[in-house]
């Protein structure tokens, strides 16, 4: 099927007609709605009042290849190049997870939980966009913030994130699965860890949307079934290390492992509390060394 005309409102018909059983209608008028503001530089009030209005060839064919794309599973935030996170414009590409509004969740929590006290040093592990220490970067323009990752593609693209966000941040690739990671790190206390990082079991791929297994970087989604908390462990070891007296440390979890990874925080002397998400589900494990809550 082809689009009847260049046309708005058959635009808007056509990508109905071919992707709401995929995705169901409110989703499609998502995707529209964020293609045209990419395209068109419109907002949905635009977008209402030039529904009778044509589009160029150039534009009509970049809606075409876009719905191309969707038909095949791809990110509407991939075909576009960016999606908002926290009141910042984030790119995102295939070296880099699309942030979640789980994610986006954890961060207004971590900031309320500071209300008007600002954290000096700030350091975000897993970083891969640079979404969670762009945003706590922006927050608090007076912190030193830290972003690590394995990925040398991820952190280009988080470089490029914190300059187009007019911040600063401070990106360093490493894998804090390795020994002696830390050695890169300045020798202070953090007064914030947080990180989300892999944890989707292997064995959960098969329950997973083809335009995030397919799509998106699987060495920031997956760990073996046989040690799905890899990556706690680590940060654990980290937050007993160089967690300052009174810091916090927030971790997103696999909602299945909420008291498993809170149990691998609490072995090393923290003091947890696993939230849920408003979608119900735990998805944050919050912490705070033990004698600090005495």
């Amino acid at each position: 099927m082809r689009m009847a005309s260049n046309r708005v409102r058959d635009i808007e018909r056509y990508f109905h007609q071919e992707l709401d059983a995929m995705y169901g209608v409110g989703e499609v008028d998502a995707m529209l709605r964020m293609l045209f503001e990419a395209y068109m530089g419109w907002d949905p009030t635009a977008q209402l009042l030039h529904r009778d209005d044509t589009v160029n060839q150039s534009d009509l064919l970049r809606f075409h290849w876009a719905a191309e794309d969707l038909k095949r599973w791809r990110p509407i935030q991939h075909i576009i190049g960016w999606t908002e996170f926290c009141g910042c414009r984030i790119a995102v590409d295939e070296h880099t997870l699309i942030p979640r509004p789980e994610t986006e969740e954890m961060v207004e929590r971590i900031v309320a939980a500071y209300g008007e006290r600002d954290p000096r040093h700030v350091i975000d592990l897993c970083t891969g966009s640079g979404c969670i220490a762009i945003a706590l970067a922006k927050r608090w323009p007076g912190a030193e913030v830290i972003g690590v990752d394995v990925s040398g593609e991820a952190l280009a693209v988080a470089e490029r994130n914190a300059a187009d966000n007019g911040v600063t941040v401070r990106f360093v690739q490493a894998d804090i699965l390795d020994d002696g990671w830390e050695e890169v790190l300045p020798p202070y206390p953090f007064d914030l860890i947080v990180s989300n990082p892999p944890y989707v079991r292997e064995s959960e791929r098969k329950e997973m949307s083809a335009n995030v297994k397919d799509f998106e970087p699987g060495m920031a989604l997956f760990v073996p079934d046989e040690t799905p908390l890899v990556f706690y462990e680590a940060l654990a070891r980290f937050a007993q290390r160089r967690l300052a007296g009174e810091g916090q440390c927030h971790v997103e979890i696999n909602e299945a492992l909420g008291g498993a990874t809170a149990a691998a925080f609490e072995a090393v002397g923290m003091d947890c509390e696993i939230r849920r998400d408003f979608r119900g589900k735990e998805r944050v494990v919050s912490m705070a060394r033990s004698e600090q809550r005495q």
